[in-house]
């Protein structure tokens, strides 16, 4: 544990005189997320360690190769979390490729995404650069918008080597009901809960269940827990642990694991064939037999898009993400110019 900035940037330095490719690995549980990547290894686990942490000001900064569980633990210390919910996978998950993947769990409707939380930014980008963007506060606008580009980016456009995140109070009660409903009934349900001040962190359907889980003040939790009914889980249930990791016996079918993102309200798609709705609606698991072409053909004539999230191994050759506009592959493109003007960090990830 410590700051290896100066070693990762000498190496990130060579590669771009030699014009070398780099694959950006932290804890790797997410290394099955994007396009396939070639290159020399950069292992940003050694640059780890949590940099600062102000409980009273909400505001937690770490360097990128510190294990995710190690924060949550810190913050739990202190009765905080991360709002995102960030999902591990497997252990070894870390801060930095947390924010990299831009991915979050299911209080994401209620809590945010990555990039809603992040502060600021220490980057290390394709010429070797160390940059830093944003700062440790919502007021401190400057760069902070390009603080929120690395969200997502999956290292195509520098190595996070600081993240400066905004963290809050954890809520004093949890519950999680459960009933049993169809699913176009619990999602009618989930949309009603939706329009009213319910305390929801959680909204989830699968296999003829609904799932809710409620958050906040004691007195909340327990009026809404007897207004909606329902079964109550245990106090210690890991269904939503599971469901955030993919550990359910449903993600380990054969086949492409396909990410739909659409709105809450939208009629099943006729390639739904297997599916865990999650986001009160508006993210669903899916496995199809239907093509990809015509997965996404469907998701995008009703608003939104697919992604090939796990690829099967026959599949390989699918692109994890849809096709950009022309327009916006044309930005994409000159973004990664501008941090990475020798195309070395994770080529292809994100496109080709």
């Amino acid at each position: 544990m410590g700051d290896i900035a100066s070693q990762l940037q000498q190496q990130v330095r060579a590669a771009f005189d030699a014009q070398t490719p780099l694959r950006l690995r932290g804890g790797d549980s997410k290394a099955f997320y994007g396009n396939h990547v070639e290159g020399e290894e950069v292992d940003l686990r050694g640059h780890s360690g949590v940099v600062s942490y102000e409980p009273t000001e909400l505001v937690l900064s770490a360097r990128g190769g510190t294990p995710l569980a190690e924060i949550e633990a810190l913050l739990a210390e202190h009765g905080q979390q991360l709002t995102f919910e960030p999902p591990h996978f497997a252990e070894g998950a870390t801060i930095g490729g947390a924010i990299a993947s831009g991915l979050a769990g299911p209080l994401r409707p209620w809590g945010g995404a990555p990039r809603d939380v992040l502060l600021g930014v220490k980057l290390l980008d394709g010429q070797g650069r160390i940059l830093n963007f944003g700062g440790q506060v919502m007021k401190n606008v400057a760069g902070y918008d390009v603080s929120r580009l690395m969200a997502g980016a999956q290292g195509t456009l520098g190595a996070l080597l600081e993240v400066s995140l905004k963290v809050l109070p954890a809520p004093p009660k949890t519950r999680t009901l459960v009933m049993d409903l169809n699913r176009q009934p619990a999602l009618k349900r989930m949309r009603e809960l939706s329009r009213q001040p319910v305390p929801l962190s959680g909204a989830a359907w699968h296999d003829g269940r609904l799932y809710l889980r409620l958050s906040g003040a004691h007195a909340s939790v327990n009026a809404w827990r007897e207004r909606i009914g329902g079964e109550r889980l245990a106090e210690n249930t890991t269904f939503w642990q599971r469901l955030r990791d993919q550990q359910l016996d449903f993600f380990k079918q054969d086949g492409t694991l396909w990410r739909l993102s659409l709105a809450g309200n939208t009629p099943r798609l006729d390639c739904e064939q297997q599916v865990i709705v999650d986001w009160a609606g508006a993210q669903r698991w899916m496995f199809s037999d239907v093509n990809a072409h015509a997965i996404r053909e469907q998701a995008a004539a009703l608003g939104g898009h697919a992604q090939a999230f796990r690829k099967a191994e026959r599949d390989a050759d699918i692109d994890t993400f849809a096709p950009m506009p022309p327009l916006l592959l044309q930005l994409h493109r000159e973004l990664k110019q501008r941090f990475d003007p020798q195309g070395i960090l994770n080529p292809g990830r994100l496109f080709q």
